[in-house]
């Protein structure tokens, strides 16, 4: 099944605007207007007013892509918190504004959370293990952790597991297992070991770098990524959610990598693309997404 998904019912989150490379949005009390390459249409609201709502304003250095400045209304703060909730998945986030444009969430993800969460809880082993690799500031961990997982969090930059515990404490959750590593590197050493989770969460970049240099660059990567989780996923109670926010990596090659390589555990299989939608009615594409499972939804 393709489908289409986007956020929905978050008090704490809204996207505004989108439009010439660029969106506005709100976190909690605050708006933030950032660079947005897919966001090729014209804004849908006038610049004045993104100039008077913006309270922090993103603009990329000169000899930049990626690293850039902040500008700050008075009464910007530097870092905050917002608040998430579904059913009775309750977790708080903390943000910040950091050097390459990046708040510490990403909110198209909000129907993957669901999905953990909701898998988890349905999945027969009493604590089932799950892997969530690159896993930036930890929200799917959360998810899974407060699903009553034995969750291992797994991100090559130590200062971003600092961010995801944070994020842990503030939502009341504790007994994650913290891994500062490459990848790769600790999904070849799992399987050598004979290590199975019951869930496998993955979200990597396009490109990377390990903690000691290692190279990710996401076409040359995947596939050997892929067949590892194969080995990693146990085989009678399991789930596997692979995302992806690569500009023009079509959701096709996610099907035939999934379906290749797995097989007959292609099971309840949900293929597409995540969007967030502004009050203009436009759509803005954030990623593709391919996920199964042993029971369902």
């Amino acid at each position: 099944m393709y489908s289409f998904l986007t956020t929905e019912n978050w008090a704490d989150y809204e996207l505004i605007d989108s439009g010439n490379f660029e969106k506005l949005e709100r976190f909690g009390p605050y708006y933030v207007a950032r660079p947005e390459p897919q966001a090729i249409w014209d804004k849908h609201l006038p610049e004045q007013e993104w100039q008077r709502m913006a309270q922090a304003v993103f603009t990329r250095d000169k000899n930049s892509t990626e690293k850039g400045q902040w500008q700050l209304k008075k009464g910007m703060p530097e870092q905050w918190h917002i608040g998430y909730i579904y059913n009775d998945l309750k977790l708080r986030f903390r943000l910040g504004l950091s050097s390459f444009k990046h708040v510490g969430l990403f909110p198209e993800q909000d129907s993957n959370w669901r999905f953990i969460y909701d898998t988890t809880r349905k999945l027969k082993t009493p604590q089932p293990k799950v892997l969530n690799m690159f896993a930036y500031t930890g929200a799917a961990s959360l998810a899974a952790k407060a699903a009553g997982a034995d969750i291992t969090h797994l991100d090559s930059v130590k200062q971003v597991n600092f961010w995801a515990r944070d994020n842990m404490e503030a939502s009341n959750l504790d007994n994650v297992r913290w891994v500062v590593e490459d990848a790769m590197k600790f999904a070849r050493r799992e399987v050598k070991r004979g290590n199975t989770y019951n869930g496998i969460i993955l979200d990597p970049p396009s490109y990377g770098r390990g903690p000691n240099g290692e190279k990710w660059q996401l076409e040359n990567e995947l596939n050997e990524m892929i067949k590892l989780c194969r080995e990693l996923l146990d085989k009678t109670d399991y789930f596997l959610l692979i995302n992806l926010y690569s500009i023009g990596f079509s959701a096709m090659i996610l099907d035939n990598l999934m379906r290749d390589t797995f097989g007959e555990q292609v099971q309840h299989e949900e293929l597409g693309e995540l969007y967030l939608h502004d009050s203009g009615n436009r759509k803005l594409p954030l990623g593709t997404f391919f996920r199964f499972s042993s029971v369902g939804r």
